[in-house]
């Protein structure tokens, strides 16, 4: 059974929940590789929305381990009221399992976090103030707290002093806290691992024996490829890599256990802040597809931006990932209108033409969308359950994406829950896809 990576193929928010939980059903592992609490993956089954940040969107098949891997930061507060609000509503919580070492965000990390934005002023990256850059950051400059250390007070007390001895200048505004009382802080956290210590494993070794003994392991990302810290438009990024790789360095993977890279993507475009964006959408058109799509984060509630689905970025992303499918999802939002525009090329200064993604800053902050227009379609695709259903118009559009990218459509979305997709003849071919829509 394979290894597949779920990642995102554009700015993030593109649905890869819905999809993670699709793939689960027959997954014996589902585990998440990078990020932390800035995702939001949501899910729509029965008539129920459900939310989640960090725990794997698997975790609603009860049949199926779902586990944090070491490339995630956690905030254990955010994880513990997660895993009560999912005990409330009745959901079996037994088969999930968070690495031991996956890094922890402090509260002197959301500080610094809301400290380095306001800093920033009009340049600020737009990030969603959860603490993820800072607690990135302690994990390379090794000052990170990991969630084993929530088992040992003693080590766990040393390593916050260290930790905050080289933040003592910049946490001054926030020296009368008591969230940054060392005594407080200590307790806390070692609740927090009274708490988790059911659910710490070690996950890599957990991830080696599901695939060694012929098991189907389901690796889900968050945030997408252009929010990469090292191949995004930097520095309005991520603090990790939502890449395909990073699948392996985040679960202790080998690059051999992934056999196919699944990459998801809307029929359009979104953005949650700052950035370059060459085919955002500024006029009342954007608010009529940012209503139609439900365009608003999972996490923040913020409103994102909207544009154009654009081929050159969405062709970037399937190299970086070397994509095996591409899943397109939200095709029901681009429902009545007369014609849909996809970007094929940017045009920057003095009229020069970049038909492959630019490495340039300079170069990607000024360049606009180069389109072609495509026939739009009237029909409601809520009830289409195959690609017959569609009309031509939705079909030419989902193939000249295809064709442009080089990289086969699987899977398709046609409205908010989860029965309201279509496996297209390529995805049907797939074992995993074809045992998940059984």
């Amino acid at each position: 059974m394979p290894g597949i990576v779920i990642v995102g193929a554009q700015w993030g928010d593109e649905g890869k929940g819905k999809v993670t939980d699709l793939l689960a059903e027959p997954a014996d592992l589902v585990i998440r590789f990078q990020g932390g609490n800035n995702a939001g993956h949501t899910i729509v089954r029965e008539g129920v929305t459900w939310k989640f940040h960090l725990i794997p969107s698997g975790i609603l098949h009860t049949d199926t381990l779902c586990a944090i891997g070491n490339g995630v930061v956690i905030d254990p507060k955010v994880l513990t009221d997660e895993i009560d609000g999912l005990r409330a509503a009745g959901i079996d919580l037994s088969n999930l399992r968070v690495s031991a070492n996956a890094h922890l965000i402090m509260p002197y990390h959301l500080m610094l976090d809301h400290a380095g934005e306001a800093r920033l002023g009009k340049l600020e990256i737009g990030t969603t103030r959860r603490g993820i850059g800072p607690a990135y950051e302690d994990k390379a400059a090794r000052l990170g707290i990991r969630v084993q250390d929530l088992l040992d007070e003693k080590i766990l007390k040393k390593k916050i002093i260290a930790a905050m001895a080289p933040k003592e200048l910049a946490l001054r505004p926030f020296a009368k806290s008591p969230d940054l009382d060392l005594r407080a802080m200590t307790e806390a956290y070692l609740t927090y691992g009274h708490r988790l210590e059911q659910y710490i494993a070690d996950t890599s070794r957990l991830t080696w024996e599901t695939l060694d003994s012929g098991g189907y392991v389901l690796f889900e990302g968050a945030q997408g490829t252009l929010l990469d810290i090292d191949h995004g438009t930097y520095p309005f990024v991520t603090s990790s890599n939502p890449v395909a790789s990073a699948a392996c360095t985040g679960t202790g993977a080998g690059p051999k256990d992934i056999d196919e890279i699944w990459g998801i993507t809307k029929a359009y475009a979104t953005r949650v802040g700052a950035g370059p964006f060459p085919t955002e959408i500024h006029d009342e058109f954007a608010d009529r597809l940012r209503e139609a799509g439900g365009e608003y984060g999972t996490t923040t509630g913020r409103p994102r931006r909207v544009g154009w689905i654009d081929l050159v970025a969405l062709r970037y992303a399937a190299r970086i990932n070397t994509l095996t499918a591409l899943c397109v999802t939200k095709l029901d939002v681009l429902t009545g209108l007369d014609r849909i525009k996809v970007c094929v090329g940017y045009r920057g200064a003095e009229e020069a033409r970049f038909d492959e993604y630019p490495y340039h800053q300079t170069v990607l902050h000024q360049v606009t969308g180069i389109y072609e227009e495509l026939p739009g379609w009237s029909e409601d695709l809520g009830e289409c359950r195959s690609e017959e259903d569609l009309p031509q118009a939705a079909r030419d559009y989902l193939a000249y994406i295809s064709d442009f990218v080089n990289v086969p459509v699987t899977l398709l979305g046609v409205g908010p829950g989860r029965e309201q997709v279509i496996w297209t003849q390529a995805g049907r071919q797939t074992a995993p896809a074809q045992r998940a829509a059984v």
